[in-house]
């Protein structure tokens, strides 16, 4: 059977991919390999009665035009705020910033009373740069050597939005793309547990340290996250994460998707250059005018195309690409909820965030570990308990925690991951202990997900959960090669629709909605 567009890989991405080109009255089929829908916007039952995210497990960056035009709400789409990130402190003090902003200042002003006032300055030149970069999201990156004159309009349309920038806004801009997280923090606070808080945001998926230049762009990335409108905004999908990516299954099956579980693409057919097919794992074909990859360089060219296919140079440059890998997941079921020493009992602090961030030198050290090949000793842990706020995750009286952690290397000095999972587990638990120390007692199940994991059963290269890292080198006309961002291959009528492509990774959908755009103008049905 010939389909107008087959769309490889069943996550986030691909699903809004597919839900835009059938709503243009395109035939689409999806492929996904594993059992269930979302990549790694997935929700599963791994023991019973409790329901883990088990990969990513908080939204904000989801396109609220994607929300809107898909109408994911109907489709089952609900988003719980998460009020917050409280980080317990080794001394038995702590940060606790909540959504309340008067509440917030009272507590930074606790630490610092000059951070206190500058956090109200930083906050609304952050949203300045939030709204600078914001319609960037849904362009389609120009390509600067070309002549082409839609590239020009794009290049001259940011220009002008950069000089329409105050003075002050044009050197934040600069310095965002350039500095470190920690630097950047530095020019506005002088509370060490506050600027290591809000530089974890800076680190997140890469494989750098708080103090490496180019964490502050990645800072703002997360920073751009909303909800109704209101930036810096983050919550959790009742359902947990899976819920989202049903949500959008359930929209692009309405507009007429054909949705296949269990059917693992191991070749793309090419015909004289031209992407004509797919090929499965056992030997059955479909073909189709457009084939478009979900997946990332490395499992599309290199696996699935092949070399043979492809010019040298971007073959070379596909190479090169960088990965690395640098985050594991640790999901708990709980008998109780863990109590932290710097703020006893269930309190609303456990609703929001919980941030393993002591101090700017405690980030620093996790990533010394990394960079010599050791998971971290001391990791960077942000935690958050979805079943206080969405009951439906765990049954009654019980609780699940998810702990992203970082830094755990893909490339282990000594050993391999099959090794040394639960020693990471392990790790996570004690350092966990040092702050609340009942979280041994109440540990009723655990799950340890190691960055092979990520590689082997969702198909991210060295694990990295953006497909490929966020740094300076690898966005907008670069991502994920120089030439080829704009979500077209060197194959002709094959096309990506990844985190790998702008503007990258995160629950945000646009670049499975930017792809459909583009194939949309560049193809017939």
């Amino acid at each position: 059977m010939n389909y107008d567009v087959i769309v490889i890989g069943g996550g986030h991405n691909g699903l809004v991919s597919a839900a835009y080109l059938a709503r243009a009255g395109r035939k689409v089929l999806v492929l996904e390999r594993r059992h269930v829908l979302g990549g790694a916007a997935v929700t599963e039952e791994i023991y019973p009665g409790f329901k883990y995210s088990v990969c990513s497990y908080v939204v904000s960056l989801l396109r609220p035009e994607i929300i809107r035009e898909l109408d994911l709400p109907r489709h089952g789409l609900e988003i719980l705020p998460l009020d917050g990130t409280f980080t317990p402190m080794p001394d038995g003090d702590y940060l606790w910033r909540v959504n309340d902003h008067a509440k917030t200042r009272r507590e930074i002003a606790r630490h610092s009373k000059v951070d206190a006032e500058a956090y109200e300055e930083y906050g609304k030149a952050m949203v300045e740069m939030g709204r600078f970069v914001k319609p960037i999201l849904n362009m389609t990156p120009p390509d600067p050597t070309s002549l082409d004159p839609r590239g020009l309009k794009d290049l001259l349309f940011l220009g002008r939005r950069f000089q329409r920038l105050s003075e002050q806004d044009k050197y934040n801009q600069i310095q965002l793309m350039t500095m470190s997280a920690v630097d950047f923090l530095d020019q506005w606070f002088e509370t060490d547990v506050l600027k290591a808080t809000m530089s974890a945001s800076g680190i997140i998926g890469t494989f750098l340290g708080v103090r490496s230049p180019g964490t502050a762009y990645v800072l703002l990335h997360h920073y751009m996250g909303e909800i109704d409108g209101a930036f810096r905004s983050w919550g959790l999908s009742r359902g947990g994460t899976g819920a989202i990516s049903n949500a959008i299954a359930g929209a692009a099956r309405e507009a007429g998707v054909e949705i296949r579980t269990e059917t693992a693409v191991s070749k793309i057919l090419v015909k004289e250059g031209t992407a004509a097919g797919v090929v499965l794992e056992n030997g059955d074909y479909f073909t189709a005018n457009v084939v478009c990859s979900s997946l990332d360089p490395n499992q599309t060219f290199m696996k699935m195309v092949g070399e043979d296919h492809l010019p040298a140079e971007f073959t070379e440059d596909v190479k090169r690409y960088k990965y690395r890998g640098s985050s594991g997941k640790v999901n708990m079921s709980l008998d109780a909820l863990p109590d932290f020493k710097a703020l006893g009992g269930s309190g609303p602090h456990l609703r929001g965030a919980v941030s393993i961030s002591p101090s700017i030198d405690y980030m620093e050290g996790a990533y010394d570990d990394a960079k010599y090949g050791r998971f971290s000793r001391r990791p960077y842990i942000d935690i958050v308990i979805p079943s206080l706020t969405d009951p439906s995750v765990a049954p009654p009286g019980k609780h699940v925690m998810s702990c992203f952690v970082q830094y755990a290397p893909y490339h282990l000095k000594e050993g391999t991951w099959d090794d040394q999972r639960d020693a990471f587990g392990d790790t996570v638990v004690n350092t966990l202990a040092e702050y609340a120390p009942n979280i041994k007692d109440i540990i009723l199940h655990r799950q340890v997900v190691t960055p092979l994991d990520l590689e082997r059963e969702w198909g991210l290269t060295e694990g990295n959960i953006f497909q490929g890292e966020l740094t300076l080198e690898q966005l907008f006309f670069l991502r994920p090669a120089a030439g080829w961002a704009q979500y077209k291959t060197p194959i002709r009528n094959l096309y990506m629709c990844g985190s790998a492509t702008h503007p990258g990774g995160g629950i945000m959908g646009a670049p499975g909605r930017n792809a459909a755009m583009r194939i949309l103008k560049e193809t017939r049905s």
